[in-house]
């Protein structure tokens, strides 16, 4: 007997087909991620239908923002995603001047 607590985790799809699909992947409504599709968002026909593949969406929202962005899912791993992120955040402050805030002391 199947247990009923265990929740099943359907993996991304390697193809997200139609506007909903993309939609529900990157969080927003049909008529905004149709928007983005006229300011270049990878999207392509197949047919009658609108497709795209996760891999290719994370990749054109972090181009847009500047950062590296990953959209989660269920069965995304959130400790390695908050790992990545934070060690992004990291190498950015080292790049960064390291002299110290005015008016803040010094630590030694």
């Amino acid at each position: 007997m199947p247990n009923p607590a265990k929740k099943r985790i359907n993996p991304t799809p390697k193809t997200l087909k139609g506007w909903k699909q993309i939609a529900d992947f990157l969080g927003h409504p049909a008529a905004v991620v149709q928007r983005w599709a006229a300011e270049g968002i990878p999207v392509h026909r197949v047919g009658r239908f609108v497709v795209a593949t996760p891999e290719d969406l994370n990749a054109w929202l972090g181009k847009e923002s500047g950062k590296p962005v990953h959209a989660t899912t269920e069965a995304t791993d959130l400790a390695a995603e908050l790992r990545r992120g934070l060690s992004f955040i990291r190498n950015e402050k080292g790049t960064k001047s390291a002299k110290p805030r005015p008016g803040k002391p010094r630590r030694r």
